[in-house]
């Protein structure tokens, strides 16, 4: 059943697929050099559950989306008031790479900007470079679930072209905001950023903050969840520059955006997606990247402030009246994450029995996306030699059983006495 969901993403990755608006960020020369028609979707599940869409397999620099993690490590080790003591969380109104800080406390205003981000780098507690570095690498791996390598190329690009950052970097020290000598804690920044990762990367590093800070696919605890909150409440008002108040309007998740085309967005508690494709607006964010998000956050309810409903939407009960045949019983509101666990619960045990039934009528409420997902399921399973069926009084996922060819039972018996009789058929 992860195929329903699979090719309804695939969907809604096509309705943008034709916009070509935006262009590559030549200010730094290697990433003028990319393909401008990569496109990818990932989404990871709580349960570390991955669906991958498009070029998803396609390597990019992680770029400014690097910037959460290091303020996440940065708040692990050293605790947020000695974090706070040197960056700020008000959002800017400007554009990423200004240089200015706070006028009346003369730290950077927010570490989602470049010289929030470059103070963020000398926070990591080490005694030189490059055991400053190793400890990012570690922690950023920690959350992809994978080594992630540099990409040499890009470093050496950005390090070339780097004198905005220099400025920055200097004028944080001359306020005191820098400890360290700029130019080491600006060589880690410029490698931090040049990390290569997939849009899978991405969203399963959005996963492990989804989970509180750990990682769902290896099991393993990265950080803990009030670092994961003070994380996720910047990125909720700063995460996309200055164009953060548009985003949490119409997108509604903490997200960041990089020049290299990725953006990274968390559903706190339900899952993280990773966005690539590298045209960029005037304000640095993809423009694709941006209208997919759009469409997933409308199509599939993940507005955060939608969450307190699709919290109560899970499976009530699963049990078997009969020998072979299982019941699947949900209640509360059903939006596309709720959905999306009943369809691959009932993919995952699907070789446990011969006839499921899927009861809703204890459903409140329910989305076109949970519609069109619990729908497939019943034509799913009959491809596979099973028989699905479907116990909906009031008709809230099926309306017309001819367009859907699966009939309605008003309770559990009657779909019981049916799968019985279709079994001994």
């Amino acid at each position: 059943m992860a195929q329903l969901v699979r090719r309804y993403l695939d969907r809604i990755l096509d309705e943008h697929r034709q916009v070509t608006d935006g262009a590559l960020a030549c200010y730094i020369p290697e990433l003028a050099r990319v393909d401008p028609h990569g496109f990818a979707l990932s989404l990871s599940s709580a349960d570390g559950f991955i669906y991958e869409c498009g070029d998803a397999g396609v390597e990019f620099t992680i770029q400014s989306i690097s910037k959460p993690f290091t303020y996440a490590l940065a708040l692990d080790q050293i605790g947020q008031n000695a974090v706070d003591a040197k960056i700020g969380v008000e959002p800017s109104g400007e554009a990423f790479n200004e240089i200015s800080v706070d006028e009346a406390t003369k730290k950077p205003k927010n570490p989602m900007i470049n010289a929030g981000a470059i103070a963020a780098v000398s926070l990591i507690p080490a005694s030189t470079p490059d055991e400053r570095f190793a400890m990012i690498a570690e922690f950023y791996s920690a959350c992809a679930g994978r080594r992630l390598e540099l990409d040499r190329d890009v470093y050496s690009s950005e390090k070339a072209t780097g004198s905005r950052n220099r400025a920055i970097a200097y004028m944080l020290q001359s306020f005191g905001v820098l400890d360290d000598d700029p130019d080491d804690v600006l060589d880690v920044y410029f490698r931090q950023c040049s990390f290569n990762v997939t849009s899978t990367d991405l969203a399963r590093m959005a996963a492990t903050l989804a989970r509180g800070g750990v990682n769902p696919l290896t099991g393993r605890r990265v950080t803990n969840a009030a670092v994961v909150k003070r994380t996720l409440s910047v990125m909720v008002t700063c995460g996309m520059y200055d164009a953060a108040g548009d985003w949490v309007s119409a997108v509604g998740m903490p997200a960041k955006s990089g020049v290299g085309g990725g953006i990274v967005a968390v559903l706190p508690g339900q899952l993280g997606i990773g966005v690539y494709s590298p045209l960029l607006d005037a304000k640095g964010n993809s423009v694709r990247g941006v209208r997919l998000c759009r469409s997933l956050s409308e199509q599939l309810g993940l507005h955060f402030l939608t969450v307190a409903r699709d919290s109560r939407a899970t499976l009530r009960a699963v049990y078997e009246p009969r020998d072979g045949i299982r019941v699947y019983e949900t209640h509360g509101d059903l939006l596309f994450s709720g959905a999306e666990q009943v369809a691959r619960t009932v993919e995952r045990e699907r070789a446990d029995f011969a006839a499921v039934i899927l009861d809703v009528s204890r459903v409140d409420d329910i989305d076109d996306t949970a519609r069109e997902l619990l729908s497939g399921i019943s034509a799913a399973l009959r491809a596979e030699g099973r028989a699905g069926y479907l116990v909906d009084p009031a008709g809230i996922v099926i309306r017309n059983e001819l367009e859907y060819e699966t009939v309605r039972y008003a309770t559990v018996d009657d779909a019981v006495a049916a799968a019985e009789r279709d079994l001994r058929a």
